[in-house]
């Protein structure tokens, strides 16, 4: 599959961690944020569209900044400050947990003609599991990079990715091995 055909998805990763469980899921989280953010930057030089989908938190207005602000006042700012959305990234704000449930993300992929897609975020064991669930229902490839995807536990991350091998067959690999180039 040639690389213009591929996206990379970033899921929720523009998040208050205000919740029960935050607290874990933003310690893990942090350890994904720089193989996400460096994924990011190849990706974009290979002309690769970036999509940001994440919660709403309620700001049902599909308003990147707004979320972003209302973000940035919870425990989520150090994630956010060294993953930012560029202007020229798409963001796709969600309802539930999978990606394509209740959004516009399956006709901006149809628009930009994608058959491939690249998984990153969090939760593994919620929200990128069910969009990796959607997206195999859907027919699309998928890579879905270890070192980018964190869960609340390393347990349950492993769980998500046992799941997504035996029952989706995506791609799991280091993200430094997917290559832009082909």
């Amino acid at each position: 599959m040639g690389k213009d055909n591929r996206a990379l998805l970033v899921i929720d990763m523009i998040n208050t961690f205000d919740f029960d469980g935050g607290e874990n899921l933003l310690d893990h989280t942090l350890d994904v944020v720089d193989p996400i953010r460096d994924l990011k930057k190849t990706a974009k030089d290979a002309g690769i569209p970036i999509i940001y989908v994440n919660d709403n938190y309620g700001l049902w207005q599909d308003n990147m900044n707004d979320i972003i602000e209302h973000c940035q006042k919870g425990k989520g700012r150090k994630v956010i400050e060294r993953l930012h959305p560029d202007t020229d990234d798409y963001f796709i704000i969600k309802p539930k947990h999978s990606c394509f449930f209740g959004t516009q993300l399956e006709i901006l992929l149809h628009q930009l003609d994608i058959h491939h897609l690249i998984l990153t975020g969090i939760a593994g064991d919620i929200c990128v599991l069910y969009t990796a669930n959607d997206a195999y229902m859907r027919e699309y490839e998928l890579s879905i990079p270890t070192d980018c995807v964190a869960s609340e536990t390393t347990e349950d991350n492993d769980n998500a990715f046992r799941i997504i091998t035996k029952t989706i067959g995506a791609d799991l690999t280091d993200s430094r091995q997917i290559d832009f180039d082909d």
